[in-house]
């Protein structure tokens, strides 16, 4: 264990719902962070064991665990605080039910991870058991003395990662800022040096990165039908949540990084066809949004989308919700019910404002958080500015209009003209009718609309597929077969 040679200590009170005081003494080692601190530290109360030199769990959208929040500034290390959290979910500081928890620290440095409990470079404590009610009349001590590290990509001789500067991005956050994937070779890659290949790219959903790559090739991803392809998996995480490739005033140049630097890059490197009938996007959920924007907003640099479950790709149904409509709340329907969020089945699992609740305790790398750091205007001061309010699910119609830019439906149908030869034959979105994030309803617009404009877009709703059932072997072996369709009717034009 870490030697902590300069402290910080904080006493906190956290009162059960038997109103028994929990107190907890929390310390920082100056090997964690020497200069004062500015930023939010978090509290964890889980059920769920933590093994000593594991880091932060994850926190699951639909059983989160309690979690507590206080942001401050210029916290030195010797210094102590007296740490009343500011906000807390899904308990409310004071609430939290009499039982055993395991308390874990975690101090966010927010240094480019997606979140809290993600980030590389994050202090947080070994976990402590408690019994809320067997209290011990000492405080319970935390000590943040570990950080959380880089997991390595551990290259395979099919496997390869790509991690490169983006000058693009750099020059936007004014700080170095990289772009990683992993690369999946076909089998005949080290054998025939002379061969170029068609290349797939991967946009993994929300929370996924690069290292889906090992998965690719295990499923043999580089075989396409009867046509070898380079397999890339991209990694879409930045420190707001997901940045979906698109090139936004709060993330920045994302899409013109991957155009412009990462693909060339990867073409160059492992001998991918630099041509736009040779390169196909595809992903899932939030991947699934990302691969058709990549689609539609470099229609001339990419040769087809295949794009499963995708996130609103219309905004009149953004997960029921019609942000264009003055009178419509993000939390509430018409009949003042709150509004559910997912599903599973018939059976509501999420609703909106306890979801948004726990995004305001994250403070970033939430999923409603994130579509506002990609489709929102950047704020005086320098955040992403919110489309709803956040106590009351109002919806800023400013901010709604703003997002127009963003809305694939309304982009395709207004520049439908120019776009309808750069896309004919590339359009392929893929949807369970029960979708689990109620994802069903804009595609269904989506459909609609491409019918009207007589676009040969296949858009198809799987009966009784949620969200996660709709990618079957079946559908993969279906969409590998129209890659490889689709490649070689344009190599033999």
């Amino acid at each position: 264990m870490p030697i902590v040679s300069f402290l910080f200590t904080t006493i906190v009170a956290l009162q059960t719902a038997a109103s028994t005081q929990v107190r907890v003494e929390m310390v920082f080692a100056k090997s964690v962070m020497s200069e004062p601190f500015t930023g939010r530290v978090f509290l964890i109360a889980t059920k769920t064991a933590i093994k000593d030199g594991d880091p932060p769990p994850r926190l699951g959208w639909f059983n989160p665990y309690p979690l507590f929040a206080l942001d401050v500034r210029d916290w030195t290390p010797d210094t102590p605080l007296t740490f009343t959290p500011s906000v807390g979910h899904p308990h409310a500081w004071g609430k939290l039910p009499a039982d055993k928890y395991y308390l874990q620290a975690v101090l966010d440095r927010d240094l480019g991870g997606i979140n809290y409990h993600a980030s590389p470079g994050n202090g947080y404590s070994k976990p402590v058991l408690i019994d809320a009610k067997a209290l011990p009349k000492e405080p319970i001590r935390l000590v943040i003395d570990r950080v959380i590290t880089e997991k390595k990509f551990d290259e395979k001789p099919r496997v390869k990662f790509v991690d490169i500067e983006s000058k693009l991005l750099t020059q936007f956050h004014g700080k170095p800022i990289r772009l990683r994937a992993g690369v999946v070779l076909p089998k005949s890659h080290a054998t025939d040096a002379a061969k170029r290949y068609p290349t797939i790219y991967e946009i993994p959903g929300f929370g996924g990165t690069h290292t889906g790559a090992f998965g690719a090739e295990t499923r043999n991803a580089t075989d396409v039908a009867d046509i070898e392809m380079l397999y890339v998996v991209l990694d879409p995480n930045c420190r707001l949540g997901h940045h979906v490739f698109a090139d936004s005033d709060n993330n920045g140049p994302y899409g013109k990084a991957l155009t412009q630097e990462l693909i060339p890059h990867i073409e160059a490197t492992f001998r991918g066809l630099a041509e736009p009938n040779a390169r196909f996007v595809t992903g899932h959920s939030s991947g699934g949004w990302s691969s058709l924007w990549l689609q539609v907003a470099y229609p001339d640099f990419f040769g087809g989308v295949w794009s499963t479950a995708p996130d609103p790709v219309d905004f009149r149904d953004f997960q029921r919700v019609n942000i264009y409509d003055p009178k419509q709340n993000l939390f509430v329907d018409e009949k003042g019910e709150s509004r559910p969020l997912a599903r599973k089945g018939k059976q509501v699992t999420l609703r909106y404002k306890p979801f948004n609740d726990m995004e305001v305790v994250m403070g970033r790398g939430g999923q409603l958080f994130s579509f506002e750091a990609v489709f929102s205007p950047r704020s005086k001061e320098g955040k992403p500015m919110p489309l709803w309010d956040r106590q009351t699910g109002v919806i800023d119609p400013a901010v709604a209009k703003a997002w127009q830019r963003y809305d694939i439906r309304l982009i395709v149908e207004r520049d439908w003209p120019r776009l309808e030869p750069k896309l004919k034959g590339k359009l392929h979105v893929y949807m369970g009718d029960m979708d689990t994030f109620y994802l069903e309803g804009a595609t269904r617009l989506l459909q609609q609309s491409m019918k009207n404009l007589k676009s040969d877009a296949k858009i198809e709703l799987f009966p009784n597929r949620d969200h996660g059932s709709l990618i079957d072997a079946a559908l993969r072996q279906r969409i590998s077969r129209e890659m490889a369709e689709r490649f070689k009717s344009t190599r033999m034009k």
